[in-house]
Formats: structure tokens, C-alpha cells, sequence
């Protein structure tokens, strides 16, 4: 693994396992299309799930599963239809290219937001955020977890800076003004558990006005 800002290892083995909530597993899948030394790294760890689950006692099969099985084979046509795709982002990752987006708002000068209808999981969702050149977004904490994968551009925060396929992890614990110095928008994809918190007197003012 590279020194890159990267998913948390404990992170990556709950995906690998299957345990991240949806909206997390949508904004990890994206990180790791971009990380191919990452991606590569989650799947040698699905490799020795696959073997501990040859090691486990096998469960006896419905007494149908053969016919049923063999009805949805006679089902099939063996006609390859091409899927359409699903949003007008063909800049995405392939795991974002799979699900259908909102519409873009804005939430500020040059700052846009637009929802990624991909499965829920409470008040966690997914989001694609464009900043564009020399904008900052409030500075902020958050009401929960937020994990963020840049996938075009780049930001900066006080301590750090992103590029195309790194990825920020921020709790309710981090107070950040991320900035972006590219000169292309950055555009990131992030899993949003509740509302970001804005910070100071003006952020308590407008706060009632920005949901995203």
C-alpha cells in the first residue's frame, strides 16, 4: 500500500467482508477502480475469505435447486443485450457509471452538489461534489462519517492535499475548509451520514439554508 491517502486498512477489510453500509461500499468501490494497487490489495484479501469458506461445512441444497436452476437456464435466450448506461457521466468510475444521479444544485459560488441514487443505508448517502478552481467549500465538521474520494482535479485542507483517486475520512472530530488547487473542478464522490456542520457565527446563520 502506497503512502497515499488511502482507505484505513480496517476499512478495507470490512469491504473485502462485505460490512461496509452500501453508501460506503459505492464511495470505496470508486477509490478502488482509480487504485489498482489498492484494489488489488482488497482482492488478494476476498482470495483468503474464498478459501476459509471452502473450509466450512456445506449446508444440504433445497430439494428444488436443481429444477429451478435448470428453468432459469432454459429461460435464457443467450442474447447479449448491451446495458444502457445509467447517468451522463462517462468521466466516472465504472461502479459510479451504475447508478442513476440527480439532478446538479448549488450550494454556493462554484460549489455544486448532485445525488447518486445508490442504496441508502439511514440517513447515508452518496453524493458528487464539483468545486471549481480556487473555491473553498465552508469550513465545517460533520454530523457523522463523511469518506470522499476525489475523482477528477484536486483539493487541499489545512494538513493535505488530494488527487484523482485518494480519499479523506472525517468524523464528527474534523474541522476542515477543503480548497481546490487544480485548475480543473474537482470533482469528488462522498458517503454522507447526516448534515455537515458549519463552523463559526456565520456558519450557525446559514446553516438552515444548506443541506446536501
Amino acid at each position: 500500500m502506497s503512502a497515499r491517502p488511502s482507505p484505513s486498512e480496517e476499512r478495507l477489510l470490512a469491504y473485502a467482508a462485505g460490512k461496509l453500509s452500501p453508501p460506503e461500499a459505492v464511495v470505496v468501490s470508486a477509490c478502488l477502480a482509480l487504485r489498482p494497487e489498492a484494489d488489488a490489495w482488497v482482492r488478494r484479501l476476498q482470495g483468503v475469505g474464498g478459501v476459509l469458506l471452502e473450509e466450512v461445512e456445506p449446508s444440504p441444497l433445497q430439494p428444488d435447486a436443481l429444477a429451478r436452476a435448470l428453468a432459469r437456464v432454459g429461460a435464457d435466450t443467450g442474447e447479449v443485450v448491451a446495458e444502457p448506461p445509467l447517468n451522463d457521466m462517462p468521466e466516472l468510475p465504472e461502479p459510479l457509471r451504475r447508478y442513476p444521479l440527480g439532478r446538479w444544485r448549488t450550494l454556493g459560488p462554484g460549489v455544486e452538489v448532485r445525488d447518486v441514487l445508490a442504496p441508502r443505508d439511514g440517513d447515508t448517502r452518496v453524493i458528487l461534489l464539483r468545486i471549481a478552481p480556487g473555491q473553498a467549500t465552508p469550513k465545517h465538521t460533520h454530523g457523522g462519517v463523511e469518506l470522499t474520494c476525489v475523482i477528477s482535479g484536486a483539493y487541499a485542507t489545512e494538513n493535505q492535499a488530494y488527487f484523482p483517486g485518494d480519499f479523506e475520512e472525517a468524523d464528527e472530530e474534523t474541522l476542515h475548509q477543503p480548497r481546490v488547487i487544480s485548475d480543473e473542478p474537482c470533482l469528488c464522490v462522498a458517503a454522507l451520514d447526516g448534515q455537515i456542520v458549519l463552523d463559526g457565527w456565520f456558519g450557525r446563520l446559514i446553516q438552515p439554508f444548506v443541506r446536501l
